[in-house]
């Protein structure tokens, strides 16, 4: 790490709220909240706003490295530890689409029995966790864009289920020629173009900063074990519940636990990494992700179809369950906060089940 440049400390002042951005989110909890509605009325049962789809709910462990340098020994990684965790493997958006409707693949990892100060609006909790995305940036700079994808979604919300596979299948052939030509286009894969390939050897992103200690960061999971390595860009074949099917038989027919390496990309210039623009990527060869814990999870049931609806209906996953060293950074984790709380508070009501932290 000697020849890079040294991390920044945060300052309150590199956080700067976008014009008429209290507005903007009180919008969008209304787009959100209008959403799950519409699903819950459809269905009779009220999911989250987005990532609705559970395609995993995995037991682990989170191994703490031991011996960190100083800059990544910050927060829950600064002392080597063992913590029991969950996994959700997710795809969006509040519909419980077929996978034949392929958008992004989505992880959520709820680390338990965690001590510290917390972040604001956490206090009672005892987890830390991590929601990412299997690509690195946000699919807009801040609040209005957000507002501006959210209205977009809504409008298609519960409407022409059919049209949706049809549009998906052309969407995923002209990612593939976006691709084959070296690009990438985050808004085709968010529309549905996501190319159909394995989620287990998926790398993900946390796309937004958080507080990193004193620090600012971006967080990664990526694959260690061969076993996932081998299903990097492996293709599936698009049925109804596709990604279910293969997160299911993964675990099944496994043999021994398989390791992700939990990464952090600490800001060292806020010009190239900057807080309050999701939209753009970190780069990397002026930081580079390093590894601070291991994620380790065994063979297991991945899925059981009465079980995992019931204790996803009892769970939520948010960036704001968070140790104060880890609070979220920036106008989309702003918004976030306050959307998020809005949907569990409108799902548990619907549901009538209570949203707790595990034991």
């Amino acid at each position: 790490m000697a020849s890079l440049r040294e991390p920044i400390a945060y300052r309150p002042e590199f956080e700067q709220p976008e014009p008429d951005e209290q507005q903007h989110i009180t919008e969008l909890t209304d787009v959100f909240t209008r959403m799950a509605g519409i699903v819950a009325e459809h269905e009779g049962h009220a999911h989250r706003a987005v990532h609705a789809k559970g395609q995993g709910l995995l037991r682990a462990r989170l191994l703490v490295l031991d011996e960190l340098p100083a800059e990544l020994a910050q927060g829950l990684f600064a002392r080597a530890g063992e913590y029991d965790a969950l996994v959700r493997l997710s795809s969006p958006p509040a519909e419980q689409l077929p996978d034949t409707v392929s958008t992004p693949r989505a992880i959520a990892v709820k680390v338990m029995g965690v001590d510290g100060p917390r972040a604001e609006g956490a206090e009672e909790l005892h987890t830390q966790d991590f929601l990412m995305v299997n690509g690195p940036v946000f699919n807009s700079p801040g609040v209005a864009g957000f507002l501006r994808s959210a209205k977009l979604l809504a409008a298609t919300t519960e409407r022409m289920p059919r049209t949706k596979q049809v549009i998906s299948a052309a969407l995923r052939g002209t990612e593939a020629l976006v691709e084959a030509v070296g690009g990438e286009s985050g808004k085709l894969k968010a529309l549905g173009g996501e190319p159909q390939k394995h989620p287990l050897g998926e790398t993900f992103f946390s796309q937004v900063p958080y507080l990193y200690g004193p620090y600012m960061a971006k967080f990664s999971l990526t694959p260690v074990s061969s076993a996932l390595k081998d299903l990097t860009g492996q293709s599936l074949a698009s049925s109804e519940d596709t990604q279910r099917e293969a997160v299911t038989e993964f675990f099944a027919q496994l043999q021994a636990p398989v390791e992700w390496a939990l990464r952090v990309q600490l800001c060292r210039d806020l010009e190239q990494m900057p807080i309050e623009d999701a939209s753009v990527e970190w780069p990397e060869e002026e930081s580079p992700f390093h590894t601070v814990a291991h994620l380790i999870v065994p063979p297991q049931a991945a899925w059981d179809e009465v079980a995992s609806p019931a204790t996803e209906d009892a769970l939520a996953f948010a960036p704001w369950h968070a140790l104060a060293a880890h609070r979220p950074l920036g106008s989309v984790n702003r918004a976030r906060r306050i959307v998020m709380a809005a949907s569990r508070r409108f799902r548990a009501g619907f549901n009538r089940c209570p949203i707790h932290e595990p034991g």
